[in-house]
């Protein structure tokens, strides 16, 4: 009787190996074994993966909120109306009329990677300065005269939208540098008065620019980059010559994937004189100074 069951256990052993065996063999229809991956070398294996660190020169869009302590000179110049010659004084917007000379801005700037190699950034500068005081100096200011010792209420309003198109020729594993056209969206505006008299002049622009722009990125290693970007332009045409340039660079650290921390420094300079029938004027602005800013992306 053992001996029969271990018989018996023994058959059933045997056909069940062979019936998973059977379901494991591959057939003409059926599903086919995965084949081995292949064998990484050591040195292939311990290779970083260069093109997975986050960087300048990876991300694909970026978003900067930046504090820019900048130091201003400003010269400002409004005319007569009608006058076909200067005829306006000179003014320093720091010196003579009081206006702050160091300034604390907070400004954004944007970033989109379209594709590989082309790029769209958007940023937005804005500086509005107001002042109250006696004047240092007689001063000619459109179709008044303002006397030394007079109380000149003065402000001036710059704003900047600039859009700014490039594309990367060169583009690395830690390297990447482009060229491209930026169209400048300006607004000023300068008004001096004398408190309780009709002793008034202001003036306004409004218009568009266009610069030739370059930009560049540089992965130092993993968690450092330095970036860098100007674009600048003159024109001289009859009755208007305007300049503009448009300079940063940058050293940041990548505290996390997506958020950086960094200094840098950046310099805007502005140069506008107009002589037209309505009202000649011309106006000169250059900031510059540190920044410390916040960089978020992927």
């Amino acid at each position: 009787m053992r001996l029969g069951l271990i018989l018996l256990l023994c058959l059933l052993n045997t056909g069940c190996a062979l019936w998973r065996r059977d379901r494991a063999e591959p057939v003409e229809n059926g599903p086919r074994e995965q084949k081995a991956e292949p064998v990484l070398k050591p040195s292939e294996a311990l290779k970083p993966d260069s093109q997975g660190i986050a960087s300048p020169v990876s991300d694909y869009f970026y978003m900067r909120g930046t504090y820019f302590q900048g130091k201003v000179d400003t010269l400002l110049r409004i005319d007569s109306t009608g006058a076909t010659a200067p005829d306006g004084t000179v003014v320093s917007g720091e010196d003579d009329l009081g206006l702050d000379d160091v300034v604390d801005q907070a400004r954004m700037e944007f970033d989109f990677r379209m594709g590989e190699r082309n790029h769209m950034r958007i940023d937005y500068f804005k500086l509005n300065r107001y002042n109250q005081g006696p004047l240092p100096r007689d001063i000619d200011m459109g179709d008044f005269t303002f006397e030394e010792g007079d109380q000149f209420r003065a402000k001036i309003d710059w704003r900047m939208l600039s859009l700014t198109y490039t594309y990367s020729l060169f583009r690395a594993e830690r390297f990447e540098a482009g060229l491209g056209l930026g169209l400048h969206i300006l607004e000023m505006s300068a008004e001096g008065s004398e408190p309780g008299t009709l002793n008034r002049e202001k003036d306004s622009e409004a218009g568009a620019f266009a610069t030739i722009a370059v930009n560049g990125a540089y992965r130092i290693s993993k968690r450092w980059a330095v970036t860098a970007r100007g674009q600048s332009l003159s024109v001289n045409e009859e009755g208007v010559a305007a300049a503009l340039s448009d300079y940063h660079v940058d050293v940041q650290y990548r505290w996390r994937k997506n958020f950086a921390i960094g200094l840098g420094y950046s310099a805007i300079d502005i140069d506008l004189d107009v002589i037209d029938a309505d009202q000649p004027f011309f106006f000169q602005m250059d900031t510059s100074g540190p920044e410390l800013f916040f960089r978020a992306s992927f």
